[in-house]
């Protein structure tokens, strides 16, 4: 009886097991439909249909003039599934596999091509790669090589494509054209307009097919909208002039780094926009934006201080101010001169000398009682503001304000100097443009146009921040002084014989960050604008020293790079603002009949031909032209040829030019017939006595 109760026991003990685990099921599959169902039905779809992104084709950034500064290009990585591939088929094959590869990118043997192959054949590997960072081209071309001909499945050959930004003018302004990084920081104009280049993605529903094969769903895509490309103002002739101007210098001294900005006077387009760093192994980079970096400027800054006291009607330039032999106390501090023993000169030639006393005296007797008034002219020149420039990560001035706790006796006159505030060199390349723009202060900017299928969809014009910076007047006597810098001052040196310069050197000691001034680290300077008659072009230059450098004044250092800039500018007609400059000096020419090196005696026998008369004497320069006017009567007037640089000789016979250049001291060689059509050296550039010059006749 016991035996019957034990056995009916476990019958009930393992029919409740049972029915509660039955229940326990329910239970947790009435939870996954009500609770987790909806989620693990998305996920049976997406084993089934998936969403496939359909990029947008990135928009490219070009110069008003057409230049491609930036472009996308696919790239593609290749790899081979050996898995897939015939024995037979790839030993029937591989010699010639091996032979077409080496072919294509020369740079091994048939035979490494052929070992290299044959043991990954041998593994099985199923994803050897072959090739990284392929063209288009070379990936077609590939495709046609035997094995990979059959495709995919029997082929083995795996194409994995991207999309890679490429500069075709390699490190010209790349810093400012930026980097675009799918994954990382995007930066310059790539990062300010990243929206706009971006496009819209699209996309398109797929649909597992039988076979595992994927398949778009019909009536499912949405196409993408392709990025619109950017206009910038760069123009890549300055841009290439200022970079080569400003390495030339780095190189020379091994400065820190170099930062060069080019503005179009009239309407603040920034036609080059240089930043050059000095990497670990002594080569130069654009690495950081340094024209956008606020550091304290130096004497560049008195410009700022002289506009303030000029505006206030305080002073006059051709009022005398002593310079105490170019030291004095302000304070606790004793300010000094770089060139000392200056006494009692004018303001406009204190300037010119960049004396320091000169100018900290001027400020400290306006200014020393009422410091706001000569912060608020600052202000009033946007030096406590950004510049507002199409790039991202520009950094806001320093100012220093009387009621800080940081100010005192010592902060104006050390601040009317250029000391003690921190702007950048954009900032200041502003305020010099807006004296060569006759008051008028430009915004600077780097973006002319949004462009969509070759059409203009956005365009930005110049902007204006300030109406004037000073009275017609006080600008006037402020271009006097920066004109006298280059005319006696301290950049006398970079005076030009064609054209007239202005501007002013600065030279500062550096203190920011880990640096101190004891660190021996020196900021050099120059920022002007030409010609000073008819200014076209603001040019900033600052420099970086090392320690200790020999070479630290910017006279020395930024003023040079400041003349290559300009003298390869209006010798070329960079900008298509000018005729190039013409050693050979023909302005205003009318209809040219003929030119001849010798006499002007000469001409009689093509006057002769044209039925016309003039009359002639002996002419006393090297060159004559003959010339009609709209009337056709014949002109014959006189070509000057400038000693020591080097003419322009296109356009003339060959036995011409040969005469004008051997007598500069020049050797000729030539390639082809007829007129001279090229020549390998800059006209107007300096003669080397005995160097060669190639001319192209045609």
């Amino acid at each position: 009886m016991n035996v019957k109760k034990d056995i009916r026991f476990r019958v009930y003990l393992a029919f409740s097991a049972v029915c509660l685990f039955g229940l326990a099921i329910l239970l947790r599959a009435a939870w996954i439909q009500v609770k987790e169902g909806p989620k693990l039905r998305e996920l049976a779809r997406e084993m089934r249909i998936h969403k496939t992104i359909l990029p947008a084709e990135r928009g490219n950034i070009y110069t008003e003039d057409g230049s491609l500064l930036c472009s996308s290009i696919p790239q593609f990585d290749l790899r081979i599934d050996f898995s897939v591939v015939n024995q037979d088929t790839f030993y029937r094959y591989i010699d010639t596999l091996s032979s077409s590869l080496s072919l294509l990118f020369a740079d091994a043997s048939k035979a490494t091509y052929k070992q290299q192959l044959t043991a990954a054949f041998k593994e099985q590997k199923r994803y050897f790669l072959l090739r990284n960072g392929l063209a288009y081209y070379q990936y077609q071309a590939i495709r046609q090589f035997p094995i990979f001909n059959k495709g995919r499945r029997t082929g083995g050959l795996i194409a994995e494509s991207r999309i890679k930004r490429i500069n075709p003018y390699g490190m010209l302004a790349y810093r400012s054209i930026g980097l675009f990084r799918e994954e990382g920081q995007t930066i310059g104009i790539e990062a300010t307009f990243d929206t706009v280049l971006h496009g819209k993605n699209g996309s398109r529903i797929d649909q597992k097919a039988t076979g595992g094969v994927w398949m778009p769903v019909e009536g499912s895509e949405i196409d993408p909208i392709n990025g619109r490309d950017i206009v910038t103002t760069i123009d890549i002739g300055i841009q290439e002039v200022a970079e080569h101007a400003l390495m030339s210098v780095l190189k020379q001294y091994e400065c820190k780094y170099g930062t060069v900005v080019v503005m179009e006077v009239p309407t603040g387009k920034l036609r080059a926009l240089v930043n050059l760093g000095r990497q670990p192994d002594g080569s130069y980079w654009e690495d950081l934006n340094y024209a956008l970096f606020p550091t304290e400027p130096g004497s560049t800054f008195k410009l700022a201080t002289l506009t303030a006291l000029l505006s206030d009607g305080f002073i006059n330039v051709e009022d005398n101010i002593n310079c105490e032999g170019g030291a004095k106390q302000f304070a606790n501090r004793t300010m000094h001169d770089s060139h000392h023993g200056l006494g009692l000169i004018t303001i406009r030639n204190a300037f010119a000398q960049s004396s320091n006393v000169g100018m900290a005296s001027l400020a400290y007797k306006y200014y020393g009682t009422n410091p706001e008034k000569y912060v608020a002219q600052l202000k009033r020149l946007h030096l406590n503001t950004r510049t507002g420039i199409d790039l991202i990560g520009e950094r806001r001035p320093y100012l220093i304000e009387p009621k800080s706790n940081f100010w005192s006796g010592t902060s104006l006159p050390w601040m009317a100097t250029g000391y003690g505030i921190q702007v950048s060199p954009l900032h200041t390349c502003m305020l010099y443009n807006a004296l060569a723009n006759n008051g008028k202060m430009m915004k600077p900017y780097l973006v002319s146009a949004i462009r969509e299928y070759g059409k203009d969809v956005e365009t930005f014009e110049p902007e204006v921040l300030v109406d004037a910076i000073a009275s017609p007047d006080a600008v006037s006597q402020l271009k006097t002084c920066t004109e006298e810098v280059v005319i006696s001052g301290t950049g006398k040196h970079i005076r030009s014989p064609f054209y007239k310069i202005a501007g002013k050197t600065g030279t500062a000691q550096v203190s920011d960050g880990a640096t101190k001034y004891s660190a021996g680290v020196y900021q050099g300077s120059f920022v002007g604008y030409f010609p000073a008659d008819n200014p076209r072009y603001t040019i900033a230059v600052v420099i970086r020293t090392k320690a200790h450098s020999n070479a630290y004044y910017g006279g020395t250092l930024a003023a040079p790079v400041f003349r290559m800039i300009s003298d390869k500018i209006f010798a070329s007609g960079l900008g298509h603002w000018t005729d190039p400059l013409d050693s050979l000096a023909q302005k205003g020419k009318p209809t040219i009949a003929a030119q001849l090196a010798t006499s002007g005696y000469a001409f009689q026998t093509i006057l002769n031909a044209l039925k016309k008369q003039a009359s002639i004497s002996v002419l006393p320069t090297m060159v004559s032209q003959l010339s009609l006017d709209s009337s056709l009567s014949a002109h014959i007037a006189p070509r000057h040829v400038y000693s020591g640089v080097v003419p322009d000789v296109k356009g003339l016979s060959l036995k011409d030019a040969v005469y004008i250049l051997e007598n500069e001291g020049l050797r000729v060689r030539t390639h082809g017939r007829g007129l001279v059509q090229g020549q390998s050296l800059l006209p107007g550039s300096p003669i080397d006595k005995g160097q060669t010059i190639i001319l192209e006749l045609s």
